[in-house]
């Protein structure tokens, strides 16, 4: 059996443990950066693999991570943030993690070796053809996700497999397969760190593009945000200030006309009332870019 590039030795770490902290902690970084340059290879996979979140999301599908160990936490950060950002309610999305919630305190090994446990995690979920189903591991041959997988395409939802190493067991049951060709680790085996890395920039690219598809950024303004905090709420009030280009008195009076809604708010301010703002967005499948030059272009005229 070919041995896999997350197992292999890196070429400079003989000695590591006898060097130098700051030779070490360089050492450590060229390999963190390596790591996150193996992205950048993935880009049309990722452009597919958002297309398909988006049309799953569009057609009130779901999106549902699995991911077991390091690759769990990756898929759980990625996840946890997209309803405060763009605005996507939770309940169209679902994390499986192997081991369960349990395993954020505990993070055991064996559960990820219970592919039974992955496969009914997921048929209890009853995917459908809406979904999409983002499987993360840096072996791509993990038994609980990739029986995870297995169970969700079998049902009709698309899967799209993200792994660290070519001619993974994982790419054969995805639609999408993403693949993030890291360099061997310098601890080695240790895929928290250079696989991890890559695994959390290709799941910031995916969903950030498809939040992008979905019309939720305007301008790289997160306009479908969640304001649920101080930090938040000055933020949408400066957006609103610089798309409608008005005054932060203007903003705030928008935001809370339009219920702390940031797209509806910048219509506002744009001169929209506030039954005119609604009206607009929903014509515009709750694009903003759209819904504003209809705007200027009716005050214009």
């Amino acid at each position: 059996m070919t041995e896999k590039q997350t197992e292999k030795r890196h070429g400079a770490a003989r000695g590591l443990d006898l060097r130098g902290d700051a030779d070490i902690l360089n050492l450590l970084a060229r390999g963190q950066a390596e790591a996150a340059a193996s992205a950048r290879e993935a880009v049309p996979a990722l452009a597919q693999a958002a297309g398909r979140a988006a049309k799953s999301l569009q057609e009130g599908g779901r999106l549902i991570y699995v991911a077991a160990g390091s690759s769990g936490l990756m898929a759980l950060a990625d996840a946890l943030e997209l309803p405060g950002t763009y605005g996507i309610s939770r309940e169209r999305i679902v994390v499986l993690l192997a081991g369960g919630m349990d395993a954020l305190v505990d993070m055991k090994g064996g559960p990820e070796d219970d592919g039974a446990a992955g496969r009914q995690a997921m048929l209890e979920l009853d995917p459908g053809p809406a979904d999409c189903v983002i499987v993360l591991t840096a072996s791509g041959q993990t038994p609980y996700p990739l029986e995870a997988a297995r169970a969700g395409k079998a049902a009709g939802a698309g899967v799209v497999g993200i792994a660290n190493n070519a001619g993974a067991a994982l790419f054969e049951l995805a639609d999408i397969a993403v693949l993030l060709p890291t360099p061997p680790e310098v601890i080695a085996g240790s895929t928290r760190m250079g696989a991890g890395t890559a695994q959390k920039i290709a799941l910031n690219m995916l969903s950030t593009l498809m939040a992008i598809r979905l019309g939720h950024v305007h301008d790289g303004f997160m306009v479908n945000l969640l304001a649920d905090n101080e930090k938040l709420r000055g933020r949408a009030r400066g957006m609103v200030a610089a798309i409608a280009e008005v005054d932060a008195g203007i903003a705030g009076r928008a935001l809370e006309l339009s219920g702390g809604a940031v797209k509806a708010a910048v219509l506002i301010a744009a001169g929209a009332g506030t039954a005119e703002a609604e009206a607009l967005l929903a014509q515009n499948g709750g694009y903003l870019r759209p819904a504003l030059d209809g705007l200027r272009g009716v005050r214009q005229s």
